[in-house]
Parts: structure tokens; C-alpha cells; sequence
């Protein structure tokens, strides 16, 4: 059968996350650069798909290659925001139409990368009556897995989205072999089985580079969203135990610094309290979300990047950090033994005195644990997206998608 007009893309992809993330002005997050990624690699053989709970399209060739060069088009300020929504809302009104088209899938392949729109009811009966093939790719399972982590409702959220992986998916891209480990159980619990799946770590955003500083305090960094299972407060522990031992007996121990990057987010009520009420002096600063800039600045001084969290799919600031020679100290989580490439120190995220020990240890101007793990960084090697992108397509070459 021949294919309609504009409607023979070789690929559908979905941009419903990257267009209402946008439109919002939400800074991006490790997610959405993935999200980003995938649009970079795939649009030009692909139409856009957009799922929203009250309405889903494919578009027309013309118009999705209009609306992705629109979402490539970096973000670097509120203006670029507003400029977005402007030129979003023009395209809108030209092309309203095809909002309600019903152009068929054709049996495509529909990669979607970033969850949204799995939860709404009727996916699957639009799967089917589109005649689509879906492959996700699937974070985490953490919302089913550590639910009180999470945002109130999210785990029925999560839930439904990852059955509606289980019940539509032609193929299925997990971001890590734990992720896939997760979704593996989660599907036992479910009595479904797994369609075909390929594991493909995201590729490394390396840091700008700039000159070295020797001027400054033994400094440790902290990156990403503010949230409880991020486990900041263990490091507020630490901090606050590291200052009365100071106190105690000020000749003994020189504290060092803690730059507390990324937005305010949820389940950390304690967390902020303290930030806003304790006086930690200048050895505890909280600076926000920074760009990529900002963010090589904070780290290319850093003793290492301290990431305790209490569960992670993967664990984009890891994988950066030993990318850009920065040593990490992180929990002891089966994906971080996965992607660090035994490189990390990986601690007990529960220990505070462990630490302790550690910080101190890696704040002394000559350290053992900090040379050993800089040793160690020599054999690292950062996930690239060639790797990853040759990953996906011999799942969409496996399946008969290419």
C-alpha cells in the first residue's frame, strides 16, 4: 500500500516530554537530555508523535520536521523560553489540523524515550488501532520499587506506565542491565512477559573544560534534584558532625566545603530545613540548578563528586564526573557497581562514620584513597552515544524495525 502523503517517515518518535517540558521552561534533566538525543539521532527519518491525555497525533512529515528543529534549538535563557512558546503557538495555528488527523502507523516502529503519556488509560487500544510497534525506553522502576521517595501517586503512575510497557511493547531499551534486572522482576510480579529488550547506557555530556584553581578550601560537590532519596540529609550529617568535632577541638580538624548543587525538589522537608535554618557558616552552600558552565566551574576543584543516594537507574553525575577526572564517592548501589567500572569508592549509604572518614581522608592534601582512585580512573571508559545508539538499532534491526 502506498503511504499516504507526508506520512511515510520510516520511524514515529515521541516529543510529548521534550514539548511540554519546554513549554513549562523545567530546566532539563538527565532525562530529558536522553529525550534530546534520541530526537538528534532519529529525526530525520521520523515523524513526530504527540500523546496527551486528552489527545494524541502523529504528525505529518513537514510539520514534525518543523517541530523538531524547533525543540534542538538550545535553551539558554527565560527569553529563548518565551521566544519557544511564541514560535510553538505559530506553528500550532498553521497546522492545527493535524491535530485531528488519524494518520495510521503503518506497523512503524515508535520509539518513545521519556515515559510520558503511559499512564493514560487508552494507550494500548491507540497502539492497536494505529498499528504501532512501541519501544521504550525504560529510566528506573523507582517509583514502584521506593515509593515513599516519590511524589504522592506516583507509583500507581509508574505502575500503569510500566504495564503499559509490558502489554504494548515490540521492544524495550533499558538505560542500565539493573534497570532491565528491575523491569525483569517487575514482570514476573505482573505474570507478563518481557518483549525483546537491549541495554544501552546513555552517552557522557563531557564538562567544558577550564583552568585549574589551587587557591581554594578542600571542596566536595553534591549534583542533582534535592529530593529524599538523593540523601542529602547524610551529608548534612556529616557536615554537622565534621563542625562539632571542630568545635570540640578546633586545632584537630580543618572541615572542609560542601557546594550543594541542584533545585529544591521533594520528600526532603528535613533536608531543606536545616539549609534554611542551620548555620553551617561557609563550609555548606546551596547554589541551585547550573548550566553546564556552572557546573565545570563547581567540579574541577572538587576532591570528588559525593552522590549517597538511596536509588538510581543509572546515574548520569557518576558516569560525568570520572569522565571529566573527578573522583567519586558514592553508595554502594548495584548500578553504580555496574557503571563505575570499579572505579568509585562505593560506601554504605546508611554509614555516616564511613563518610566521615571518607571525606577526610580524600580532603587531605595528600590523599591514598584519592591517588588510588585516580589510578583507577586511567582504565574508565566514559559510555559514549555511538555505543549506545549501535545498541538500539540492533534491537530495531533484531525486531525487523530497519
Amino acid at each position: 500500500m502506498m503511504a499516504q502523503t507526508g506520512n511515510g517517515a520510516a520511524l514515529l518518535i515521541d516529543v510529548s516530554r521534550l514539548v511540554w517540558r519546554r513549554w513549562t521552561g523545567t530546566r532539563a534533566t538527565g532525562i530529558d537530555r536522553i529525550c534530546l538525543a534520541w530526537l538528534a539521532h532519529y529525526a530525520p527519518q521520523s515523524q513526530a508523535v504527540i500523546i496527551h491525555r486528552h489527545a494524541k497525533a502523529i504528525l505529518p512529515e513537514h510539520t514534525s520536521q518543523a517541530l523538531f528543529r524547533l525543540l534542538l534549538q538550545p535553551e539558554r535563557n527565560k527569553r529563548d523560553n518565551t521566544l519557544f512558546r511564541s514560535k510553538l503557538i505559530a506553528l500550532g495555528l498553521r497546522h492545527a489540523g493535524h491535530l485531528r488527523d488519524r494518520l495510521p502507523g503503518r506497523g512503524r516502529v515508535w520509539l518513545n524515550p521519556g515515559h510520558t503519556g503511559l499512564d493514560v488509560p487508552d494507550l494500548a487500544q491507540w497502539c492497536q488501532e494505529r498499528d504501532l510497534r512501541p519501544v521504550y525506553l525504560v529510566h528506573d522502576l523507582i517509583p514502584i520499587t521506593h515509593p515513599a521517595f516519590c511524589r504522592d501517586g506516583e507509583q500507581q503512575r509508574h505502575r500503569r506506565r510500566m504495564q503499559t510497557v509490558l502489554a504494548t511493547a515490540s521492544g524495550v531499551v533499558a538505560n542500565s542491565g539493573h534497570t532491565l534486572d528491575s523491569l525483569a522482576d517487575f514482570a514476573r510480579s505482573q505474570g507478563a512477559a518481557l518483549a525483546p529488550a537491549a541495554v544501552a547506557w546513555p552517552g557522557t555530556s563531557f564538562m567544558p573544560s577550564a583552568p585549574a584553581r589551587t587557591d581554594r578550601d578542600p571542596t566536595f560537590v553534591v549534583l542533582g534534584t534535592i529530593e529524599g532519596r538523593k540523601n542529602h540529609m547524610l551529608l548534612l550529617s556529616v557536615w554537622l558532625e565534621l563542625l562539632t568535632r571542630k568545635r570540640d577541638a578546633p586545632t584537630t580538624i580543618d572541615v572542609p566545603r560542601l557546594v550543594i548543587v541542584g533545585r529544591r525538589g521533594w520528600k526532603a522537608d528535613d533536608v531543606f530545613a536545616l539549609l534554611d535554618h542551620h548555620d553551617f557558616g561557609d563550609r555548606v552552600s546551596e547554589v541551585g540548578a547550573l548550566d553546564d558552565g556552572g557546573l565545570a566551574n563547581a567540579l574541577r576543584d572538587a576532591r570528588a563528586l559525593l552522590f549517597p543516594s538511596l536509588a538510581e537507574g543509572f546515574g548520569i553525575p557518576l558516569v560525568e564526573a570520572l569522565a571529566a577526572g573527578v573522583p567519586v564517592i558514592a553508595s554502594d548501589l548495584p548500578v553504580f557497581r555496574e557503571i563505575g567500572q570499579g572505579v568509585p569508592l562505593l560506601l554504605p549509604a546508611n554509614d555516616r562514620d564511613a563518610w566521615c572518614r571518607a571525606v577526610l581522608e580524600f580532603a587531605r592534601p595528600v590523599s591514598v584513597g584519592r591517588t588510588q582512585q585516580f589510578e583507577r580512573l586511567s582504565q574508565f571508559r566514559p559510555p559514549s552515544w555511538d555505543e549506545h545508539f549501535t545498541q538500539v538499532d540492533q534491537l530495531l534491526a533484531a525486531i525487523g524495525a530497519q
